[in-house]
């Protein structure tokens, strides 16, 4: 927090702009505790990478995994919603303890990274899909297996739209309304929390999200982020605030 000038500058101007409600001193308590949830997430990554499963299996609580398994029992694969926490790592690390599924995320720019990741969730996951690779994800959810996917990171391509974050006009990713309407998966949000002191981790996965996908892409795509936000709001300050959630919106002010 008090290295990364940018960053910090970065989540300052995304939780004024999500939490107009709150005072000056209420923000800055939350970004104080955002990062310290990052660090936790960061150092809690080598266990979700390392640590066996007997060590992780008793600091997990799981709810609505019948969800899960009643969609992949249909015969359709999943499409698990979910969101960029900073224990996105251990969260799918203990999801892997209840049932298999696959991950598509984003490819990091530094291959020695890229590699380090790749290597740990293919051993983790059935499956690391490239974010890119569509096809892949399509007949992955055709072969009834369930796939986690994040889409609310900032996209500018001809496949996103504006709709309301927090309030906000983001650029969102269209995908989620387009993958369950070619694959005809259901979509099932899935968020993962750790829980204050050493009670673990809280994973709860809900019903399938009714009604999904309509013929109107912009407003699936506003329904999605209308769940991640409540998501967001169950615990604010793991949210992954330091990215540019709103980089296309005019006036923001400073470097963003």
């Amino acid at each position: 927090m008090r290295l990364g000038e940018r960053r910090r500058h970065i989540a300052e101007v995304n939780l004024a702009l999500c939490f107009p409600e709150h005072g000056e001193r209420e923000r800055a308590t939350l970004l104080k505790d955002h990062f310290e949830a990052l660090g936790i997430g960061l150092l809690t990554t080598g266990m979700a990478w390392w640590a066996s499963d007997s060590r992780l299996q008793p600091m997990v609580k799981i709810e609505g995994l019948e969800h899960l398994q009643a969609a992949i029992k249909d015969g359709r694969g999943a499409i698990l919603l979910s969101a960029h926490f900073a224990d996105l790592e251990m969260s799918g690390r203990l999801l892997s303890l209840f049932h298999p599924f696959a991950v598509m995320y984003r490819p990091h720019e530094n291959p020695v990274i890229e590699a380090a990741f790749r290597r740990n969730r293919e051993l983790r996951f059935d499956a690391a899909i490239s974010r890119g690779d569509v096809r892949q994800m399509i007949k992955t959810l055709k072969q009834n297996q369930a796939v986690w996917y994040a889409p609310d990171q900032s996209y500018s391509d001809p496949n996103s739209t504006l709709v309301p974050f927090f309030g906000v006009p983001a650029s969102t990713n269209l995908g989620t309304s387009r993958l369950a309407k070619v694959s005809g998966a259901p979509v099932l949000p899935f968020f993962g929390y750790r829980l204050p002191g050493k009670q673990g981790y809280r994973l709860v996965i809900h019903p399938p999200v009714g009604s999904f996908p309509t013929d109107d892409t912009d407003s699936d795509t506003a329904c999605i982020n209308q769940i991640i936000e409540a998501a967001v709001r169950e615990a604010p300050e793991q949210y992954f605030w330091i990215h540019r959630r709103f980089k296309n919106r005019p006036g923001l002010p400073g470097p963003y």
